[in-house]
């Protein structure tokens, strides 16, 4: 697969992993460190009271947004990878491994639902729903987890696919040393630009 860990991103940039890697909050450092706008792919997908947005509703949106020079999206939505793939030109891929983001995901889960967090357009996320529910999100962790390990290299290798630069990070320890070289990449270096 193409790309290495220690790598600079472009300016359009796809951030993917499987539930609980931590896409958004990587997705919102990277935006902060290169000075480009955020977008959140549930914050489209979602509507209040836990309803999907109209397919083709999801997909202009999307287009709209990613329609600009720079900008980092995160979330996995296979039907919509088409339009930012596609207008991408990195893909950062959080690659933990089961233990660690089922840990962070559980975490997560439990404290947004006991301080009753609000996710996306008033949505909540509940112990009942976390846990005893078919649409429990940590249900949907333990049954893709090991799906996006197997396709996302598959997906990659496609030609359509060929552009992406791909930084595969495989920690989180890896992701903040990146993330680190993204903060010092953006701080201002005054010998740079000099003229004589």
């Amino acid at each position: 697969m193409k790309g290495q860990a220690l790598s600079t991103p472009g300016q359009r940039i796809s951030v993917v992993g499987t539930s609980g890697s931590g896409k958004t909050t990587v997705g919102r450092a990277i935006a902060c460190r290169l000075g480009i706008p955020f977008i959140e792919l549930d914050a489209l997908a979602w509507l209040p009271g836990w309803t999907n947005r109209p397919l083709a509703e999801l997909r202009e949106l999307v287009e709209e947004r990613t329609r600009g020079p720079s900008w980092v999206v995160d979330g996995n939505y296979s039907k919509v990878r088409d339009l930012v793939w596609g207008r991408a030109d990195t893909v950062v891929w959080l690659d933990y491994p089961f233990r660690r983001v089922f840990g962070q995901l559980l975490h997560r889960t439990v404290r947004r639902a006991l301080r009753r967090e609000e996710l996306w357009n008033g949505n909540r996320e509940s112990l009942r729903m976390s846990f005893f529910s078919r649409e429990s999100i940590l249900l949907w962790a333990i049954r893709t987890h090991g799906r996006r390990k197997r396709q996302y290299p598959e997906l990659l290798a496609l030609p359509e696919h060929a552009h992406l630069k791909v930084i595969r990070l495989r920690s989180p320890a890896a992701t903040r040393r990146w993330l680190d070289g993204l903060t010092e990449l953006a701080r201002p270096n005054p010998s740079r630009g000099r003229t004589a």
